[in-house]
């Protein structure tokens, strides 16, 4: 599209006029009822994430979980008037978090029930009041005014400072409850045939190495993170029978990491980092692997497609609100990869793109 064309359909569609026209004429109709309900939903979207916030703190999808409820049984166990549960229930209704069913009852739709089905999600939810608290002026935002995000605070590694133990534990609670969405999607992406060491960078709590344990039974298993966090992790898999099989090593990989691992996995690392350190990590990945050793990379990507606004918009704002990191490429990261000195970058599909895509890197090029 030439930019004089551009021009002049820009001028076009943001003529009032033609606004009116399009949306009476046949052949534009459906594209103007389309673009006005796009830009209305972009307005209303906090509104939107706001009734599922409700939703997850007054336990919505759990109660219906037991079954189709009429309101006037509802909204005591709500809390809340049958005037206010009504209000709550069809606006939960009309995104899709619940229908209606015979007997002017409420029950389960497929998005709620899929809250029910993985605490991960809700943790989510609750999680954002952070960031939208952080969102309330994204203008001072963008321009570097607030002197500390309630992000930067939650998450105390992004400002490159120690993490005490208490810092620590919600932030690792977190990455726990969302990592075990994603864990058996990485692994079955992956060849865990030749695995024969797995250090996972990173690994927090441990929620990835547990899921990793069942597919690489007798194979040796080491986390490595903060000190802080290493010791929950370590506390946490003793408690979920792991404790003999996961080695659990506290560090910073600023000084190095620990050798001879023939893979090592880094999910959902790098995205929070800036440029300069996600390269010395993957140099220093590069350095502890064995020689035919692979580095395995899972995260959500920009310009996955389908799910564009996921990694420009969502992580976009979300990592500038932390203060470290931002939402990369594949390509990007394979360039990145090859430059700390691997070779054969390769993409292997998952079953939710959207929530982690997988880079398979081999530091010998085999």
């Amino acid at each position: 599209m030439s930019e004089r064309w551009l021009a002049f359909r820009n001028r076009l569609v943001a003529n009032p006029r033609f606004q009116r026209w399009a949306a009476g004429f046949p052949f534009t109709r459906r594209i103007a009822h389309r673009n006005t309900r796009t830009l209305f939903d972009l307005c209303a979207g906090f509104v939107y994430a706001q009734v599922l916030t409700a939703c997850v703190r007054l336990d919505l999808f759990a109660i219906l979980a037991e079954g189709p409820m009429a309101i006037d049984a509802l909204a005591p166990r709500l809390g809340l008037s049958p005037e206010k549960a009504r209000t709550l229930l069809l606006a939960a209704r009309s995104l899709d978090l619940v229908r209606l069913v015979p007997g002017d009852r409420f029950a389960l739709a497929d998005l709620g029930a899929a809250v029910v089905g993985n605490p991960g999600i809700a943790a989510m939810v609750e999680h954002h009041t952070l960031l939208y608290a952080d969102l309330a002026d994204p203008v001072a935002l963008l321009k570097g005014r607030p002197e500390r995000t309630q992000l930067a605070a939650y998450w105390p590694y992004a400002e490159g400072a120690p993490v005490a133990p208490g810092e620590a534990a919600p932030y690792s609670a977190l990455m726990g409850t969302s990592q075990a969405m994603i864990a058996e999607d990485i692994l079955e992406a992956c060849d865990l045939s030749p695995i024969r060491h797995l250090m996972d960078v990173g690994g927090g709590e441990g929620a990835f190495l547990q899921a990793a344990a069942a597919h690489l039974p007798g194979r040796r298993l080491t986390l490595f993170d903060l000190p802080a966090v290493a010791e929950r992790a370590a506390s946490r898999l003793g408690r979920a029978g792991l404790g003999d099989r996961v080695e659990c090593r506290g560090g910073s990989f600023h000084d190095g990491l620990p050798i001879g691992a023939d893979t090592i996995s880094l999910v959902r690392i790098l995205h929070d980092h800036d440029d300069a350190p996600v390269q010395d990590l993957l140099r220093a990945t590069h350095a502890a692997l064995a020689p035919d050793g692979r580095l395995i990379i899972a995260e959500p990507m920009a310009g996955t497609p389908g799910a564009e606004p996921v990694g420009d918009a969502y992580f976009g704002f979300y990592l500038m609100a932390m203060g470290s990191g931002r939402p990369r490429t594949a390509d990007e990261l394979s360039r990145m990869v090859r430059a700390a000195g691997f070779a054969g970058v390769r993409e292997y599909g998952t079953r939710r793109p959207l929530l982690a895509r997988v880079l398979v890197a081999h530091k010998s090029g085999a």
